[in-house]
């Protein structure tokens, strides 16, 4: 049996937090979070990841309004997962992240951008057969 490595991806401008999981296990957990330095620097790291972990998808949460309305984040979260699969041509999923408690969390200022990844990652995971 195949078992591929995923990595997920809860874009922020100030931080991206970045998860992983398998599909053996169907199981994400936190990785690491990346300062939004600038745009090199971010896919470099992004980069050095891909390399040591050989993910073969990418799964980005893509956040909307609760009534399902896009708006600013929406498009630069799309924009990210359009960069993502240009620079490393991964296959990249975006996941509706409105209904994801990471989304009320983030709302207190924490640094927890790579939970909010896992439990994005963990919702594409539920959701796949």
């Amino acid at each position: 049996m195949m078992v591929d490595i995923v990595f997920g991806f809860d874009f922020g401008v100030k931080r991206i937090g970045i998860a992983m999981g398998n599909t053996l296990t169907g199981q994400a957990q936190p990785l690491r979070v990346i300062a939004a330095i600038d745009n090199a620097t971010r896919f470099k790291i992004i980069g050095e990841l891909i390399a040591e972990w050989r993910p073969a998808r990418l799964v980005v949460g893509e956040p909307r309004h609760p009534d399902g309305a896009e708006h600013d984040m929406t498009l630069r979260s799309r924009r990210f997962a359009n960069q993502l699969h240009g620079r490393f041509n991964l296959p990249v999923e975006l996941v509706d992240e409105r209904y994801s408690s990471a989304v009320i969390a983030s709302k207190r200022g924490d640094v927890i951008d790579d939970k909010a990844a896992a439990i994005i990652l963990q919702q594409y995971f539920d959701a796949s057969p």
